[in-house]
């Protein structure tokens, strides 16, 4: 039975390793464009506190070596993921990161140190401590429902990724059948909830994986009727234009041609200018005497 456990023991640590490494495409990214854009660091300060407060747990329970030197590697990558998202975070991301490393990882996992130390017995304190991991055990598995309940909203598995729900869920397999072996229930039933949302995130994973390539499908055809309707605007507003260009030449023929008749006109001498008033032809002399008299 030892022998049994020991073996998913190390299995859990090589599966764990696996699923700390899994943000590091995230980090690659980050170096990439040199700006850590909308990623956040609660996920890492939140896993750092996670793993110092199983190594304390450890520290208190005889032959815990295996969780000893999981947590303990995961203390390290967790702290180089954080340190690498402070060098390049906004300043105001750097602030919110400190503000949450001195709230969990000192103030928290201190307070909890001390008082388990100095008010707890020292039979019941590998207890105290085991329940406050299982309580926040819970609390982190129980953290993924709000990217499972944006997959059945928007139908898209895009911010889930398959591979790390698939080694979350065989983590938890592992751990639950060691402290299982090892009759540590504080280890084996924050795992039961974990393998059941991970096996709920792959179900989902199955359902939605092909409902976003549609989505991407409806997108490029509707970009396409787009194109399709400003490119048949565009050519209507060219047939306008031209249209208009026609009768601004039509017009500036019409004017060609009447605009020569106006000298025509000035070349009149005045007196050959006569009016028929009532049958009468009248001298332009006339005619204004006639139109002072009206």
């Amino acid at each position: 039975m030892i022998h049994l456990a020991f073996t998913f023991g190390l299995l859990g640590n090589i599966v764990s390793f696996m699923v700390y490494l899994a943000p590091a495409p995230t980090f690659y990214k980050i170096y990439k464009k040199k700006s850590t854009e909308g990623f956040q660091s609660v996920p890492y300060v939140v896993g750092l506190f996670s793993a110092m407060l199983w190594i304390y747990y450890a520290f208190l329970k005889p032959d815990t070596t295996l969780l000893i030197t999981i947590n303990s590697v995961g203390c390290c990558i967790q702290s180089f993921y954080i340190c690498f998202f402070l060098f390049y975070a906004t300043k105001k991301a750097k602030m919110d990161t400190v503000k949450l490393l001195l709230l969990l990882n000192f103030f928290g996992l201190g307070l909890i140190i001390l008082l388990t130390q100095f008010l707890a017995k020292s039979s019941n304190r590998a207890q105290i401590v085991g329940w406050i991991c299982l309580i926040f055990s819970l609390c982190v598995f129980v953290a993924p429902l709000g990217i499972v309940r944006q997959v059945i909203k928007t139908q898209s598995v895009e911010y889930m990724p398959f591979l790390l729900s698939f080694f979350l869920t065989l983590s938890a397999v592992m751990w639950f059948f060691y402290g299982l072996l090892r009759k540590d229930y504080n280890i084996a039933i924050p795992n039961v909830l974990g393998f059941t949302l991970g096996v709920l995130q792959m179900v989902l994973y199955v359902i939605y994986k092909n409902a976003k390539k549609v989505t991407k499908e409806i997108k490029i055809a509707e970009k396409e009727n787009t194109v399709t309707i400003v490119e048949e605007h565009k050519l209507s507003e060219d047939l306008l234009k031209e249209q208009i260009i026609d009768v601004v030449k039509l017009s500036a023929m019409v004017c060609s041609e009447i605009i020569p008749m106006v000298p025509e006109l000035n070349e009149i001498n005045m007196p050959q200018l006569s009016g028929i008033i009532n049958g009468e032809k009248i001298t332009p002399k006339e005619t204004i005497e006639a139109s002072v008299e009206v």
